[in-house]
């Protein structure tokens, strides 16, 4: 990973950014890297992979790309590893030749209840025999032809800075933090003073593993001062895309778009989407990006409402293009 510092990464969030998102992110103003949606290794080796695969597709817009992965079994971290990284995986997707991930990251924060219950994401933390054979095996998959990262979060219950000690300990290219414990998940301000605890840690366990932060970043500048403060050698950015589209500008005109110049994106979301899509994903998985497009729209209550209430893909459609003819009456 060579990329200038701090640099900027949009975070992998679940059913959100699929390559149709992350396209329309990246016309508008990309970020260093991307990450995919994280994918579960042990049903990518069941017969479930033909569906599954599909969450790690992408295109030479929404690339440099790292593939995130998630599951339990180290044996199949090693299988998924060596598949990317000997390009078989990306040749299976369709991808031209010559183009492939640009690493893999290894999911060890996801605080979702299901996700714990088996034992899997940041229910690693407590159990950091299971993380070690996950992140050798997938090292022995990778041989050393790729990076290795792994996304995090500060600790279980509690600020728990031995458990990114033990991750620094392995040597990793990258190691991401996300500023919040498994139990606080979303709930209170990012720990970014503890972020910067770990980058110290770094500097004395592992110098060459790069570190990002991660919570509650809301503009490039944001990200940039929380760099410049913390020392730290990158910025990752997730829900903040919710506010802003082009986040990662250094100057956003998103706050300057009229409701048209927004309805205009929304629609071509929602076509990327139909083509991509059609027939594989449900319409409602668009609900979750309305408020991309419609805050800040008079009436955006009522519109939000109209808009998840679509049973189709052309039904979306038809009411964006009537909102688009009513346009200049919702700034």
């Amino acid at each position: 990973m060579n990329k200038n510092k701090p640099f900027f990464i949009l975070a992998p969030m679940d059913d959100v950014t699929d390559t149709v998102f992350r396209q329309i992110v990246a016309d508008c103003t990309p970020p260093d890297i991307f990450f995919s949606e994280f994918v579960n290794v042990d049903g990518l080796v069941s017969q479930g992979r033909t569906k599954l695969v599909k969450k790690l597709q992408f295109t030479d817009k929404d690339n440099p790309l790292i593939a995130q992965l998630w599951g339990k079994e180290p044996a199949n971290f090693k299988t998924i590893a060596h598949q990317i990284a000997s390009g078989s995986l990306a040749k299976e997707l369709g991808l031209a030749k010559g183009i492939n991930f640009y690493g893999v990251d290894l999911n060890m924060g996801c605080p979702q209840k299901n996700e714990v219950k088996a034992g899997t994401c940041s229910a690693l933390i407590n159990n950091r025999q299971l993380a070690q054979e996950i992140i050798e095996a997938t090292k022995e998959g990778l041989d050393n032809r790729l990076p290795l990262s792994v996304k995090t979060r500060l600790g279980w219950n509690e600020i728990d800075l031995s458990w990114h000690e033990f991750l620094l300990k392995q040597k990793l290219n990258m190691l991401t933090i996300h500023g919040r414990t498994r139990k606080e998940m979303s709930k209170v301000p990012a720990h970014w003073e503890h972020i910067g605890k770990v980058k110290e840690l770094r500097d004395k366990l592992s110098p060459n593993t790069l570190i990002v932060g991660n919570g509650d970043v809301l503009s490039r500048q944001q990200g940039l001062s929380l760099a410049k403060r913390y020392d730290l050698d990158g910025i990752m950015i997730g829900r903040g895309i919710f506010k802003d589209p082009f986040v990662f500008s250094e100057n956003s005109p998103w706050l300057n778009k009229s409701s048209k110049e927004k309805l205009e994106l929304f629609k071509k979301h929602v076509n990327l989407f139909k083509s991509t899509w059609e027939g594989e994903k449900p319409v409602q998985v668009l609900n979750k990006f309305c408020k991309v497009y419609i805050n800040g729209l008079s009436n955006a209550k009522e519109l939000r409402e109209q808009i998840m209430a679509s049973t189709n893909i052309n039904d979306l459609i038809s009411l964006i293009d009537n909102l688009l003819l009513v346009s200049d009456s919702l700034d």
